[in-house]
């Protein structure tokens, strides 16, 4: 049962996640994983910032903001004073960290994994002593000690069978004797145990990688809505509960924006077929989502439409055909290499173009490497140009059910030009289970609600 930072945000919302845990318990042994108190994560990054760049008032602001809130959770909670001291000792310890990065005005990426996961190694002994002072027993446990990662800060990859040796040999006794784990979310360690991190979002995976070393039965990720949404309700004020999702859909939901679901939350449960239910602690009597493998293709074609904003589009073109395979490979190599996300990417070999898709935030520095990389072919003009069109937004149409059912990517089109929107480019993947349209940012909104209403409507949608 994995609980993100709004569901452990207060002390009045760590109590409801007692009671969830412990009627859980009831039925079936249950190990808890917690994201860092919301806002926390992003306090540790400005603190980490500031530190790194001698801001002092913007370094004392920032832990002042984790220390206070960290406090005032405590004395809401009513925690032993053995629990109070743990995290006052964590939180000194993580001040004395950004100390040291402060005198020294560097913050390299193991330090910057480190400081990051403060938050859950705080949240965890809140959650555990809440369960607690409700009458069962638990105890909170650092996924430095189970999952064991590569060596990539910031965005490291679990070891499978290396996380279910450790995570198997240090859970299962604690489970047997019935205690409840409360594990850390977002954190591993390399096998030389030097603290790593999932990327942001990560507890989601933590859950799964921890579900894929014990072969739980279930994994519950709990928010604070209601499941995977047909569209963003912010969006679309009709959108509603998607009931179930295939294991790819919800990747490619993930992948195009949808903020529900970690991308790579799925790829653990799949192994081992474990089904993952996205559930509201706001209201736990609810369904939610079930992401599973058998999922029902339900009555329309598409399950949901998800966007992306503040996107960018890349284009490589020339006139001559020759030796467009060598600059595509040279293109992505570069892009890779930077660590540049291709969130979208075509080609027309007959005009020489290759298009791909950025987050506006990389786009000037990727049309910098590119014009490094591809000199000799500009100055030779078998390469005309790279150009950059930003404030763009792709909108992804996605659905198991759309893979051998002809039709759709016109009736999609179609929605889109009934709603007088230019789309930039198209591109559908070989799957058949998303269509993605890359259109001018300010249309996003319409665009989704105008395919939303072809296909989906406002009726329950799902089975």
């Amino acid at each position: 049962m994995k609980f993100g930072g709004t569901s452990v945000g207060s002390a009045e919302q760590i109590e409801r996640v007692a009671e969830i845990v412990i009627k859980q318990r009831a039925a079936t042994p249950a190990l808890v994983v917690v994201s860092a108190m919301a806002t926390i994560t992003n306090a540790l990054e400005d603190a980490s910032r500031h530190a790194a760049s001698r801001q002092r008032s913007g370094l004392d602001k920032a832990t002042q903001h984790i220390r206070t809130l960290h406090q005032d959770t405590m004395r809401a909670l009513h925690v032993s004073a053995s629990t109070s001291s743990s995290v006052n000792e964590k939180i000194d310890e993580l001040e004395q960290m950004l100390e040291s990065v402060y005198a020294l005005g560097e913050l390299s990426p193991r330090a910057h994994d480190l400081l990051l996961s403060y938050g859950e190694q705080l949240s965890s002994r809140l959650v555990a002593a809440a369960i607690a002072m409700q009458g069962s027993v638990a105890r909170a446990i650092s996924a430095t000690d189970l999952i064991v990662t590569t060596d990539r800060h910031g965005a490291a990859q679990p070891l499978l069978e290396q996380s279910t040796a450790g995570a198997a040999g240090s859970l299962l006794p604690i489970l047997e004797a019935g205690t409840i784990p409360v594990v850390t979310g977002f954190i591993g360690a390399t096998a030389d145990g030097v603290t790593t991190t999932l990327g942001r979002g990560g507890s989601d995976y933590s859950a799964t990688i921890l579900g894929y070393c014990l072969d739980a039965s279930e994994v519950h990720i709990w928010t604070d809505v209601d499941g995977v949404m047909t569209a963003d309700p912010r969006l679309i004020p009709e959108a509603r509960t998607v009931m179930e999702l295939s294991y790819s859909e919800a990747a490619e939901l993930s992948y195009f924006g949808a903020r529900v679901l970690h991308p790579l939350t799925m790829t653990p449960a799949s192994l081992k077929d474990i089904p993952i239910y996205i559930k509201n602690t706001l209201r736990p009597e609810g369904h939610g989502t079930c992401v599973s493998r058998t999922a029902s293709p339900g009555d329309s074609p598409i399950k949901a439409i998800t966007s992306i904003n503040h996107a960018s589009l890349i284009t490589v073109q020339g006139e001559s055909r020759i030796g467009v395979p060598d600059v595509a490979a040279k293109v992505f190599e570069a892009l890779a290499d930077a660590g540049v996300d291709v969130l979208f990417a075509s080609q027309a070999s007959s005009d020489y173009n290759i298009s791909f898709v950025v987050h506006q935030k990389d786009d000037e520095r990727a049309v910098k490497l590119l014009t490094a990389r591809l000199k000799a072919e500009l100055s030779e003009h078998s390469i005309d140009a790279i150009s950059l069109r930003s404030a763009l937004a792709i909108v992804a149409v996605v659905g198991d059910g759309m893979h051998g059912n002809p039709g759709i990517a016109g009736k999609v089109l179609s929605s889109i030009g009934d709603a007088s929107i230019n789309v930039v480019a198209i591109a559908q993947g070989s799957s058949e289970r998303n269509i993605s349209v890359v259109i001018d940012e300010g249309e996003a909104a319409r665009a989704v609600q105008s395919i939303h209403d072809v296909f989906i409507g406002g009726k329950q949608h799902g089975k």
